[in-house]
C-alpha cells in the first residue's frame, strides 16, 4: 500500500474535513502518499481523464481546517452501478492504476456506502468511514452531532420570535426515512412536539396537545405571552402512512423522490383545525388577542433551515470522530482489511464491521420515544407508556447517539 485515494460522497456535513485530514495525516506518518479523489464518485469515474491530482502532503494536509463542515475533497451523488457504461469498473481501475492508487478511504452514508460495497465486490480495495447527518447507519456517523446541535440551536432561537408574536412555529429538518436528528435536536431544545417518519402523525392529537399547552402558557403568563415549538422531519408521514412528495421533481440517481412541504403541511393541518374549533374564539379573547377579521386565530409559521444544518462549522465531537475514522481507514487498508466500515477507535482497538451490515438502515427506537412521551413531548400518536426494564452494567460503557 504505497498510495491511497481519499473520497467523500453524498450530502455534506460536519466532521468530513476531519476524515480527510485524519486519513492524510495517518497515511503520511506511515509513508503512504494520500491523494484527493475530487468530486466523489463522479471524480473517481473520471480519474482516468485527469492530468494531475492533489497529493495531501504534510504541508497540504496541514492547510485543511478540520473544524469546517463540508469537504475539501468535494462531493457528487452518483451511483456507479447505474452509469450506462459497460466498462465503468475497468475505467475506474485504470484511473487508479494511472496514479498508482492501491486503495480508497471512502466517507459516505447509506447510499454512498452501497456504492463502496459495489466497488469492493468488483475487486477495488476500499474502506468506509461512516458519514451521514441522518444518523441512520448501524454505526455512529460523522455529521450527526453537528447537525443535532444546530437544530437545537435554531429551535431555541426561534422561541424568541415565537413568544414575541404568540406563534406556533414549525421547524422542518432533514430525515427522509429516519428521524434521529429531528428527535435528538427537538429533545435538546425542549420542543413541544416532534414529528418523525417512524411515527405516522395523527394531527388531531397534535392539535389537542398544541391547543392545551399553547393557551395554558399564555394564560399563565403575567404578560400574556406564549409559544409552541414543533420539529418535523422532511419524511413526515400522515396518519395513513402517506408521504409528501414534490411531484414536479424527478428522482435522483439513487431513485429517491424529492420530499417537500412537511412543515407547510403541518401548518395547514393545524390552521384548518384552529379555524374550525369553536373554542378558539373564547380562548383568544381570554388571551386578549382576539380582533375580529384581523386576529381571530393564532398564527402558525414554518421555517426550513435546509442546508444550514449541514454547513458552517463542525462540533468538536465530529472533528474527533472524523479524524479517528479517517486514520482508522488507512490503518485497515494497510492491514489488508477491506470492504469494511470503521466503527470507532477505542484506545489501541480499531473496531470495524462488514459494510453491507453497517449501511442497513437504523430507525429511531420507539421505546426511546416513549420515555419522552411520558415526560410530556408529543409525537403525533397516543401516549405510549414507558415500560422500563432494569439491567446492571459491568465495566465502562459508552454509547453513541
Amino acid at each position: 500500500m504505497k498510495k491511497i485515494g481519499i473520497l467523500t460522497s453524498g450530502g455534506d456535513c460536519g466532521g468530513l474535513n476531519g476524515v480527510v485530514k485524519g486519513a492524510a495525516q495517518m497515511a503520511n506518518s506511515l509513508g503512504i502518499t494520500p491523494y484527493v479523489i475530487p468530486n466523489g464518485y463522479a471524480g473517481l469515474y473520471n480519474l482516468i481523464d485527469c492530468d494531475t491530482i492533489t497529493a495531501l502532503t504534510p504541508d497540504r494536509a496541514d492547510k485543511i481546517d478540520a473544524n469546517l463542515a463540508g469537504s475539501e475533497a468535494g462531493h457528487s451523488r452518483v451511483k456507479v452501478k447505474k452509469i450506462e457504461d459497460p466498462n465503468k469498473y475497468e475505467r475506474i481501475k485504470q484511473g487508479m492504476k494511472k496514479f498508482g492508487i492501491d486503495g480508497l478511504v471512502i466517507s459516505g452514508g447509506d447510499d454512498s456506502g452501497s456504492v463502496m460495497v459495489d466497488l469492493f465486490e468488483q475487486g477495488i480495495k476500499c474502506v468506509h468511514a461512516p458519514k451521514t447527518m441522518d444518523l441512520d447507519l448501524q454505526t455512529y456517523s460523522v455529521g450527526g452531532d453537528s447537525t443535532v446541535n444546530k437544530i437545537s440551536l435554531y429551535v431555541e432561537e426561534l422561541k424568541t420570535t415565537a413568544i414575541t408574536h404568540n406563534r406556533i412555529m414549525v421547524l422542518e429538518v432533514f430525515g427522509r426515512y429516519a428521524g434521529h436528528t429531528a428527535f435528538r435536536g427537538g429533545v435538546a431544545a425542549d420542543a413541544d412536539c416532534i414529528l418523525i417518519p417512524e411515527v405516522p402523525s395523527d394531527f388531531d392529537i397534535v392539535y389537542n396537545h398544541m391547543k392545551e399547552r399553547f393557551f395554558a402558557r399564555i394564560l399563565k403568563s403575567d404578560v400574556l405571552a406564549g409559544q409552541y415549538m414543533i420539529v418535523v422531519a422532511e419524511g413526515l408521514k400522515n396518519a395513513d402512512g402517506s408521504e409528501i412528495y414534490d411531484e414536479s421533481s424527478t428522482p435522483d440517481s439513487f431513485g429517491h423522490k424529492k420530499l417537500a412541504g412537511a412543515a407547510k403541511f403541518v401548518c395547514q393541518e393545524l390552521t384548518k383545525r384552529l379555524k374550525a374549533d369553536p373554542e378558539i374564539k373564547d380562548l383568544m379573547k381570554k388571551a386578549k388577542m382576539y380582533v375580529e377579521k384581523m386576529n381571530e386565530i393564532p398564527e402558525v409559521r414554518s421555517v426550513v433551515p435546509g442546508h444550514l444544518v449541514r454547513c458552517g462549522h463542525s462540533s468538536a465531537y465530529d472533528v474527533n470522530f472524523g479524524k479517528e475514522a479517517g486514520a482508522a481507514g488507512v490503518l485497515l487498508l494497510k492491514q489488508g482489511i477491506t470492504g469494511v466500515t470503521v466503527v470507532g477507535v477505542d484506545g489501541n482497538k480499531v473496531r470495524y464491521m462488514e459494510s453491507k451490515k453497517a449501511i442497513e438502515q437504523r430507525h429511531v427506537d420507539l421505546n426511546q420515544v416513549a420515555i419522552y412521551e411520558q415526560m410530556g413531548t408529543c409525537f403525533g400518536r397516543p401516549v405510549s407508556a414507558y415500560k422500563p426494564s432494569f439491567e446492571k452494567e459491568e465495566g465502562k460503557i459508552f454509547r453513541h447517539l
